[in-house]
């Protein structure tokens, strides 16, 4: 009977494999994102693309005027599957961020009809190679699961250089990253996030993580994206105020860094390679300049888990 029993099992094994098998070539899944002037802003654009171009059927890049060689970059991938639109970029809106979520949208609504899954990916963001095994075949797992309408990620911010990342109260823990191609889903805000008729996507948390890498810069190159990135939040007078053409970036508002000791994705490697600066970060002085109350929250969740108050633009299906 033993033996039955193991055959039987053995059985009921190939017959889920074979059904994720049939599910993932019965899925079609398109990635896409927007960009503009990566060269000039050092976006590693072709590095976001290529880490997730295994899982994805056919890409959808949102290409912005640009005033470099940002085109020629994403034609250098050489892939049939990319299709790049052109799309022109409108600089009166400079409140909230709201540019970055309509090329967003302009991305998402040009995918192809027939796509299940949509698989969004930002200039300076990368998935390691490792997750793409578990990514597929949740995708596949909640393919028939109407109630599931994305996916969420977990997130490791690195700053300054590849060996620390944030983690603290400051560095959002989680986002959407795979959603359904429904056309009446739009990017929302400073396409952080995403809605559906304006209310939150109900999504399955998976244990993979996006690498974001928007903040491993030496600190003329942070000082640059500053300026760059809050010219789409805030106008000439605020601009004026606050970063001033004599504005240094100092590293220690971090609140809390980790050294990171794992390995980067492969298609970061020529990047990491090539770093051109030394950071010397003093992890104690810059743990000291977190608030009391940063602390005694930051160390709740630590313990528990729990991040207190969190700001969550989507909903958890257990």
């Amino acid at each position: 009977m033993r033996h039955i029993a193991v055959a039987d099992q053995k059985e009921k094994t190939l017959v889920n494999y074979s059904c994720l098998l049939i599910k993932a070539r019965l899925m079609k899944v398109a990635g896409f994102t927007f960009i503009r002037n990566a060269i000039k802003n050092d976006y590693p654009i072709v590095e976001a693309i290529t880490s997730i171009l295994p899982v994805c059927d056919e890409f959808v890049v949102a290409l912005g005027n640009s005033e470099d060689e940002t085109e020629q970059l994403i034609l250098g991938i050489n892939s049939p599957k990319i299709k790049i639109i052109h799309t022109v970029w409108d600089d009166t809106l400079r409140e909230g961020g709201a540019v970055f979520a309509a090329e967003t949208d302009k991305a998402f609504n040009a995918i192809s009809p027939d796509a299940d899954w949509a698989f969004y990916i930002q200039g300076d963001e990368c998935v390691h190679e490792k997750y793409l095994p578990l990514i597929k075949q949740k995708m596949a797992d909640n393919l028939n699961d109407k109630e599931i309408e994305g996916l969420l990620f977990k997130y490791k911010h690195f700053y300054g250089s590849y060996d620390y990342y944030g983690h603290s109260r400051r560095w959002y823990r989680r986002e959407i990253r795979i959603l359904r191609n429904n056309k009446a889903i739009h990017s929302y805000r400073d396409a952080q996030g995403f809605r559906l008729a304006g209310r939150k996507i109900k999504v399955k948390l998976i244990n993979a993580y996006i690498y974001h890498y928007g903040w491993v810069k030496p600190p003329a190159g942070l000082k640059n994206k500053l300026f760059n990135f809050n010219k789409f939040y805030h106008d000439d007078a605020w601009m004026a105020q606050n970063l001033p053409e004599t504005f240094e970036f100092d590293y220690k508002n971090a609140d809390r860094l980790i050294r990171f000791t794992d390995g980067h994705p492969a298609v970061m490697q020529k990047r990491i390679n090539a770093i051109n600066w030394n950071l010397d970060i003093d992890l104690d002085e810059i743990h000291k300049k977190m608030s009391l109350r940063r602390k005694l929250l930051q160390k709740i969740e630590d313990v528990t888990g729990w991040r207190v108050s969190e700001y969550r633009n989507y909903k958890i299906i257990k």
